[in-house]
């Protein structure tokens, strides 16, 4: 794998135009010389790119690029990237901002709040023809700041442009969360069908907790899409879901036998079981003692 510190040398390799400035590049290109070679690699930039592959494939870490979903990927510093026979199927462009760009900007923390940029490649964002026309205008004004003479300004007018993009990605994703109804249903369905079969099949006693990233992996979807996709149908996260289940199975377990705190705690996976005590008076609002001696008195 190679790792490239510097923007310049990522952008020669991948045969984009030498950039105007050592820590962002802006480059547009068509579908001929927009692919990019056989690469895996990392980088201590973010990529921010559009495009819509015909053939070959992305791998984001261990995830393959799906060829019909999406045509803007985000991709964080430090992520192991794979670009391998890349033929596109549009006009593309790609920005490259290195961490040190956003030192001493608001937006290097704001950077970190967008959770996109910690889903896989095949969670990319598909934009609708008026969103496509939004994300261009605003890349295009980009560009032209970033083609300007350099003054005091430049750069924060870049990072606002930045911040505006953005902000728009995050938006749209919703909307995307919102108008793929149907995969969402299907993911908590599914999210909910796999829990109960963690139990059933007493994969808790062997494993323990079922983890996000456990459940995420089955999904074959990243941890923080999943949490998020969660989030946007039900109004709970991921890791809220299995807490609730957990819970519910204690209640039951509490009720229905004789076993001890412990024992139960054992059971649903917990190797702590003053952590399942506290977990479950967090939820219940008292101890699991206590709420066993309510019912069965």
């Amino acid at each position: 794998m190679k790792h490239f510190e510097h923007i310049i040398d990522f952008s020669r390799v991948i045969g984009l135009k030498v950039p105007e400035h050592p820590l962002i590049n802006i480059s547009f290109g068509n579908k001929e010389d927009c692919g990019g070679d056989d690469i895996v690699f990392n980088g201590n930039f973010y990529i921010i790119s559009f495009q819509q592959l015909e053939d070959g494939k992305i791998l984001y870490g261990h995830t393959k690029y799906d060829h019909d979903r999406g045509k803007m990927t985000f991709i964080k510093p430090m992520q192991t990237v794979t670009f391998k026979n890349i033929k596109l199927k549009d006009d593309c462009f790609i920005i490259l901002i290195h961490e040190d760009f956003l030192t001493g900007s608001e937006l290097h923390h704001q950077i970190r709040k967008y959770g996109y940029f910690d889903y896989e490649a095949n969670e990319a964002l598909f934009l609708t023809p008026s969103e496509e026309d939004i994300i261009w205008n605003l890349v295009k004004t980009m560009d032209k700041e970033y083609r300007n003479n350099t003054d005091i300004y430049s750069k924060s007018i870049l990072l606002s442009h930045l911040d505006t993009l953005l902000k728009y990605a995050q938006r749209f994703y919703k909307r995307q969360f919102i108008s793929r109804t149907e995969l969402t249903g299907a993911v908590t369905s599914r999210f909910k069908d796999l829990l109960h079969s963690y139990f059933e099949d007493a994969a808790s006693k062997e494993q323990g907790l079922p983890t996000v990233g456990y459940m995420a992996n089955r999904l074959n979807i990243s941890p923080r899409y999943l949490s998020d996709l969660l989030k946007q149908e039900t109004g709970k996260t991921a890791l809220e879901h299995i807490h609730i289940f957990l819970i519910a199975e204690a209640k039951s377990l509490l009720i229905q036998n004789n076993k001890n705190i412990a024992e139960i705690a054992f059971l649903l996976g917990f190797e702590n079981p003053t952590y399942f005590s506290r977990l479950f008076k967090k939820e219940v609002g008292v101890p699991p003692n206590v709420f066993r001696d309510q019912h069965l008195n």
